[in-house]
C-alpha cells in the first residue's frame, strides 16, 4: 500500500510538471492520474510500464480530439454549413471520419500495448475507471453551471 502512495505522489508531480501551460488541463490531468492510480491498484512494476504507455495514448487522443476536431467544428457553424457545396460538405465528412478512425486506431494500439503490461481484469478496471472519471467530471461541470 505504501508503494502505491509513493507512485501516486510521483505521478501527480510528473503530471503537474508536464501540463504547466494550461491550469485547467493540469488540474484535470492530476485528478485523473489520482483517480486511475487509486482504482487500478498498480504494482510498482506495473505502474512503471503503464504510465508512459497511458500518457502517450492520452496525449494523442487529446491532440486528435481537440486540435483536429476543433478545426473542423469551427467551420461547422450554422451559416457556414448552409453555404457549403455538397463537394465541400463531403470533404469535411471525410475529414471527420478520418479523425474518428485515427482515434479508434490509437485506442486499439493502446489496448494491444496494455495487454503486455496489465492483466485483462486491470485493463477492464481501467476502462471502467476512465468512464467513471469522465462521468464524474461531466456531473461536476453540469452542477457548476446550475450554481452560476
Amino acid at each position: 500500500m505504501k508503494i502505491n502512495k509513493i507512485i501516486f505522489v510521483l505521478m501527480l508531480l510528473l503530471s503537474v510538471s508536464f501540463y504547466g501551460q494550461n491550469p485547467k488541463k493540469e488540474k484535470v490531468k492530476a485528478l485523473k492520474v489520482a483517480y486511475l492510480t487509486n482504482n487500478l491498484s498498480l504494482t510498482a512494476t506495473e505502474a512503471e510500464k503503464f504510465w508512459p504507455i497511458y500518457n502517450a495514448y492520452d496525449e494523442k487522443q487529446f491532440e486528435l480530439r481537440h486540435e483536429k476536431m476543433k478545426m473542423l467544428k469551427e467551420r461547422l457553424d450554422d451559416e457556414a454549413v448552409d453555404n457549403l457545396s455538397d463537394k465541400q460538405a463531403l470533404a469535411m465528412i471525410n475529414q471527420i471520419e478520418s479523425v474518428e478512425d485515427d482515434l479508434y486506431q490509437n485506442r486499439k494500439k493502446f489496448m494491444t500495448s496494455l495487454k503486455a503490461v496489465l492483466s485483462p481484469v486491470k485493463i477492464l478496471k481501467l476502462k471502467k475507471a476512465e468512464d467513471d472519471f469522465n462521468k464524474s467530471l461531466l456531473r461536476q461541470y453540469k452542477n457548476k453551471g446550475k450554481r452560476d
